[in-house]
């Protein structure tokens, strides 16, 4: 396996295999920190194809190049802040509804379905960013390892399993407390 080194030397004259040795070996980090934003696929799509652009300006700026993972989960974590803003200054024009394919499942099992997957986004939102990301970081497939977590989130690795633990925590009691709201109301 070359090093990171090896790859960006190559990548820098042009080496098409030392491209996708970097992209199979990143691709993963870059994407799960672009998604750990909660951007919809499209926008994610964009945002990792700009990582990979900016990685391309700056092939032979790269001072460290054992530190490219990191260098690319900050410019992922940079670029998603950046457009995250953006997207919050502009007015949505139109709704969109996600509707899936009933068809496939029994209608009731549809509908619990999307009351579960309504009660986890209310409770997402009721946590911390730093909670968020660390959640969906850890939950993308195939999986991250702590390290990798770590480096992203720029935490001590012993810190991750902990956070987790609390943060798992927290979005039980923020789910339990939608939930008898909304048995409240009902009654």
């Amino acid at each position: 396996m070359q090093s990171p080194a090896e790859l960006l030397a190559a990548a820098a004259t042009g080496d098409q295999t030392a491209w996708n040795g970097l992209v199979e070996r990143y691709g993963r980090l870059v994407w799960s920190v672009v998604r750990s934003f909660r951007l919809d696929d499209a926008t994610a799509s964009d945002v990792s194809q700009t990582v990979w652009l900016r990685l391309v300006e700056n092939l032979t700026k790269i001072r460290d190049p054992e530190r490219l993972p990191s260098w690319l989960a900050t410019t992922a974590r940079r670029e998603s802040i950046r457009v995250s803003n953006a997207q919050r200054k502009q007015i949505p024009t139109e709704f969109q509804y996600d509707v899936e394919d009933t068809d496939t499942k029994p209608f009731v099992d549809a509908i619990i379905e999307g009351e579960e997957h309504l009660a986890l986004a209310a409770a997402l939102q009721l946590m911390d960013d730093d909670c968020v990301q660390l959640l969906q970081l850890l939950s993308t497939d195939p999986p991250l390892d702590y390290a990798t977590v770590a480096e992203v989130l720029d935490r001590p690795v012993g810190s991750i399993g902990p956070t987790r633990g609390r943060c798992l925590e927290r979005l039980r009691r923020h789910m339990e407390a939608t939930e008898a709201r909304g048995r409240k109301a009902q009654s």
